[in-house]
C-alpha cells in the first residue's frame, strides 16, 4: 500500500518518523511531506522525507524579517505548499493521505475536496483541543472544528480524546483509538549522576522539557517551587528546558518575585532529539502540569527512560499513570498538590528508585510501533476496502 504522511510543519517528527518507519518495515510504499529538515534532526526516516513545505522560508533573508511579517509569508507559504502537495500527490498515486496536521485548516480545506479525489483521508487529531486552547494566530482557529468533518476517519490516542470529538458532534464510527508508542531514547538506557565532578553532591534535576507553550504549566511548576518547604528546595533544581512559543516575561517574574531564583534553571533553546537521552540521564524527576493535552510525545519519552514523573489528571496522563505508582497524578492547576508530590520525592531516593523500576516496567506494557503500524494499516484496508487476504501477517510483538 502506498502511504502520504502530512506534516507540514513536523510538529510531530519523532511520531511521523516511528510509524512511516514502522509501516516500511511492514512492506508498504511511505513518503513524509514536511518542510526541511534541521541540521540535528537525524535518523533513518530522513529517507522518506519529502521537504516540500516552507522551503521559501529556509532563506537567509526570511529568518531576519520580524515576526509578523514572517507568520504571514508563512502562511503564504502554506498556501503555495497546498497546491504543490495536489500535483505531488497526483504523481505519487497513494492509497491513503493521512494527515498528521492541518496548521491552517481555513487554507487546508480548500485542498481537501481535490486530495480525497485522488486517495481517502485521515487525520490524526494529536490535540482534539484545537492547538490546546493556544494558537499563534487567529487565522489558526479558524475552521479547526469544521476541518474534523472532512476526513473519512479520525484518529485519537485517548478515550478522552474520542469522547472529545464526539461531543463536536462528529459520528462515533469515523473515530478509531490507535495507541501512542514509546519515542526516542527508549532503547536508551541512562545513568543517573548522584554526585558532581568534584564529588559534591548535586541537587536533584527536576524536569520540564520539550516546547515552551502556555497549557504546558510551566507558571504552575514555578509557583509550586515557591510553595516547597524550604530545606526541600535547597535540594532541588527545577530546570525548564525548550524552544519558546510563549513570552517568557511572567515566568521569570514568578522566579524573581518569589525568591526561588538560586533553584530554578530556565533554558529557552531548542532540544535536538539527541539530547534527549542527556537530559534524562541527568533528570531524578520529570514534571508535566500540563493544562490540557491529549497524547504527549514527552510522556512517551520520559516513561523509557524510567524516571518518576508527576503528571496532571488530563489525557494520556490519566490513562496510563496510576497515581502512588508511577509517581503523581495531580489535580490541573493545582501548584500546592503539586508542591507536596515534589516534596515527597525530594526526600525519599528509595521512593524515586521504586516508582522508577516501575516506570520501566510500564514502558515494556506498551504496544510496540509494528502492532500500532497493523492496527494503522487495518484502518487504511478498512478505508480502501482492500481484500483481507492481501493483508500482511501481524508482526510478532516484541518488549525490547
Amino acid at each position: 500500500m502506498k502511504v502520504a504522511l502530512i506534516d507540514p510543519s513536523l510538529f510531530t517528527w519523532p511520531y511521523d518518523s516511528e510509524l512511516a518507519l514502522a509501516l516500511a518495515r511492514a512492506g508498504h510504499e511511505v513518503r513524509i511531506y514536511g518542510k526541511p529538515p534541521r541540521a540535528a534532526d537525524t535518523g533513518p526516516a530522513l529517507e522518506l522525507l519529502e521537504p516540500h513545505f516552507y522551503r521559501e522560508l529556509e532563506l537567509p533573508l526570511a529568518q531576519r524579517l520580524p515576526r509578523p511579517v514572517f507568520l504571514g509569508i508563512k502562511g503564504l507559504s502554506h498556501t503555495v505548499g497546498m497546491a504543490r502537495l495536489v500535483a505531488e500527490l497526483r504523481a505519487f498515486r497513494p492509497d491513503v493521505i493521512h494527515f498528521q496536521w492541518a496548521p491552517l485548516p481555513a487554507i487546508d480545506r480548500l485542498y481537501l475536496p481535490v486530495l480525497r479525489r485522488i486517495a481517502k483521508l485521515v487525520l490524526t487529531v494529536h490535540d482534539t483541543a484545537p492547538f490546546n486552547g493556544a494558537p499563534r494566530s487567529v487565522l489558526q482557529m479558524a475552521g479547526a472544528i469544521k476541518i474534523l468533518s472532512d476526513f473519512d476517519r479520525l484518529v485519537v490516542h485517548t478515550e478522552a480524546g474520542a469522547e472529545r470529538l464526539r461531543s463536536y458532534g462528529l459520528p462515533g464510527d469515523r473515530i478509531r483509538r490507535i495507541a501512542h508508542g514509546p519515542l526516542e531514547g527508549s532503547s536508551v538506557v541512562v545513568s543517573r549522576r548522584e554526585s558532581n565532578a568534584d564529588g559534591t553532591t548535586r541537587p536533584l534535576d527536576v524536569l520540564l522539557f520539550g516546547r515552551i507553550k502556555p497549557y504546558k504549566g510551566a507558571d504552575v511548576l514555578l509557583q509550586a517551587a515557591a510553595a516547597m518547604r524550604r530545606d526541600l528546595l535547597q535540594q532541588t533544581r527545577i530546570h525548564i528546558v525548550g524552544q519558546p512559543f510563549m513570552d517568557l516575561g511572567p515566568l521569570h517574574a514568578i522566579v524573581h518575585q518569589t525568591g526561588i531564583a538560586p533553584h530554578v534553571l530556565i533554558e529557552p533553546r531548542f532540544v535536538s532529539d539527541a539530547e534527549v537521552g542527556e537530559l534524562l540521564g541527568a533528570a531524578d524527576i520529570v514534571v508535566l502540569p500540563y493544562k490540557d493535552i491529549d497524547a504527549s510525545g514527552v510522556l512517551m519519552t520520559a516513561i523509557s527512560a524510567g524516571v518518576p514523573i508527576v503528571a496532571t489528571r488530563v489525557g494520556l496522563f490519566a490513562e496510563l499513570l496510576e497515581d502512588g505508582k508511577h509517581g503523581r497524578v495531580i489535580p490541573v492547576n493545582d501548584h500546592l498538590a503539586l508542591a507536596r508530590a515534589l516534596e515527597e520525592l525530594v526526600q525519599s531516593p528509595e521512593l524515586r528508585a521504586r516508582i522508577g523500576r516501575q516506570v520501566r516496567a510500564l514502558r515494556d506494557t506498551l504496544p510496540t510501533w509494528s502492532s500500532i503500524a497493523q492496527d494503522t494499516a487495518n484502518l487504511y484496508y478498512e478505508l480502501t476496502r482492500a481484500p483481507a487476504a492481501t493483508l500482511p501477517p501481524r508482526p510478532a510483538a516484541s518488549a525490547s
